[in-house]
């Protein structure tokens, strides 16, 4: 009886689920597919009002042609297999990482469920392509492939950002009317010209300044430098806060950095820039690295730089999706951060800040440029019983920054990552691996991390149960605090 209890009991819970998960898959085609509609009507709606305000049209990625043959004040180079590179401008060179394509390629999703149905109903057999049907698809796909190498194509948004460089016309580091002009995020338009290509970096020295060794924090995506100031750096031992140089930065286009509207917000940008803005400028050159989500791309990144002065990489929440084969990579990872689902509601916002260039656009309008009453709101609902740090991290920001770094760095590092992981396993073989994942992590899933140890199988994967994305780190930084101490301790003894 007790047994045919449980049963009854199991498969009650099976039903709950499956229908949970059939209303999940309803409500979230009706609300994306109304969202695919809003998302082009704000198109037009920016449009008009940024010609209001500034004069001139806005390229924007949803409304340009993704290959245009741009030929006006010179010649644009495009080096392509599959993407897109640019090389140089005339006869001023520019070297840049490659563009995402999935800033420009975002298919609404009732096109993606055609696209996939098609392609299901074909490998079930019950729809069949004709033998000449599928050798010109072959043949126009072979003549797209060997046209890529030479014609000279690239979205026009970009061009248009890019052409201000290129032709010698020096941007003026003024706010856009939809961002914040307060001075915490327009404090580097009015810093000496020597600093505003600099990113705010918070260091910690030793009080008697005989530091040992440095260690660099990198934050994640929509976050800032606090996410590692007011949790992780007032619980270090006074051991280590005496041995150590701790170094927290805000990246290009986030907290108190600079914002520059001009910019593709690329890997290659981002790593200059920390590069630039802490390594060369304080004199790092052996150094730890500690990296949350995004940050774990530049981590990487970082070390394939510098392999030879990189002790240790400790990585939360790696966004890793190995790509299948046959599977665009970009549009692979795009679809595995961005599911566009309802539920949970970090996915639902994942998915709004991925696909839709002007709805995250108006959220940005809305949350970032009043983020000063937004935070007045918070702190007096809560009476400052809850510290304001994280909100504070995802107020400042633009949408420029956030919108192309989402892509450029996430979905654009997708066949890159694979090699960084290869150097880092065959390269550097006395850097300590460690990677640390939650249970409860809603936006990125564990098999993230695991896929990293798969990929590294020295690396050491710690599974924390009952945290999240967040929580990875707040609420248990102390003990976050003594496991890094025990990780650089380690790696200096595996050093030697």
């Amino acid at each position: 009886m007790i047994r045919l209890e449980v049963k009854r009991g199991g498969a009650a819970r099976s039903a709950v689920m499956m229908v949970g998960r059939l209303l999940n898959e309803v409500v979230s085609f009706v609300l994306f597919s109304a969202l695919d509609l809003l998302d082009a009507v704000l198109c037009l709606v920016f449009k008009l009002v940024d010609y209001a305000f500034e004069s001139k049209w806005k390229p924007c990625y949803c409304s340009s042609s993704a290959r245009e043959m741009i030929t006006s004040s010179g010649n644009i180079l495009i080096s392509e297999s599959g993407k897109s590179k640019i090389v140089f401008l005339s006869s001023t060179k520019l070297h840049l990482e490659e563009i995402s394509d999935t800033l420009y390629s975002r298919p609404p999703l009732l096109f993606d469920i055609s696209r996939s149905t098609i392609t299901d109903l074909r490998s079930l057999g019950f729809l069949r392509r004709s033998e000449g049907a599928a050798a010109l698809a072959a043949a126009a796909n072979a003549k797209r492939v060997r046209k890529s190498t030479t014609a000279l194509t690239i979205n026009s948004a970009i061009v248009e950002m890019l052409q201000g460089k290129i032709g010698g016309k020096q941007t003026q580091p003024v706010p856009r009317w939809s961002d914040c002009a307060c001075k915490r995020c327009s404090g580097w338009c009015l810093a000496p010209s020597s600093s505003r290509v600099l990113l705010y970096a918070h260091s910690q020295y030793p009080p008697d300044g005989s530091a040992v060794e440095d260690v660099l924090f990198i934050h994640g995506f929509i976050s800032s430098s606090s996410f590692w100031t007011e949790t992780v750096f007032p619980n270090f031992s006074d051991t280590a806060k005496s041995r150590y140089r701790l170094f927290a930065m805000d990246l290009l286009g986030f907290g108190r950095s600079p914002k520059p509207a001009d910019s593709l917000y690329t890997l290659r940008e981002h790593v200059d820039m920390i590069d630039r803005s802490v390594l060369q400028r304080h004199g790092v050159r052996s150094f730890h690295i500690v990296a949350h989500s995004l940050g774990s791309i530049l981590a990487l990144a970082l070390a394939v730089k510098y392999p030879d002065a990189v002790r240790s990489l400790t990585l939360l929440a790696p966004p890793y999706f190995p790509v299948p084969k046959g599977e665009q990579g970009t549009q692979y990872v795009l679809r595995r951060v961005a599911q566009r689902r309802v539920w949970p509601l970090i996915t639902l916002g994942a998915s709004v800040a991925c696909w839709y260039e002007h709805i995250s656009r108006t959220v940005s309008l809305l949350m970032c440029k009043h983020h000063l009453f937004w935070e007045f709101i918070f702190r007096f609902f809560t009476r400052n019983r809850i510290r304001t740090f994280l909100m504070e991290g995802f107020f400042c920001h633009t949408h420029n920054a956030a919108w192309h770094t989402l892509h450029n760095v996430i979905c654009g590092t997708a066949g890159k990552i694979e090699g960084y992981l290869d150097t880092v396993r065959d390269r550097m073989p006395s850097c300590a691996v460690t990677i640390l994942h939650g249970t409860d992590d809603d936006l990125l899933p564990v098999s993230c991390s695991s896929a990293v140890k798969a990929r590294i199988p020295r690396a050491d994967l710690r599974v924390i149960d009952g945290k999240d994305h967040i929580t990875i780190v707040v609420g248990r930084q102390k003990a976050f605090a003594r496991e890094l101490e025990l990780i650089w301790e380690a790696a200096n003894l595996k050093a030697k």
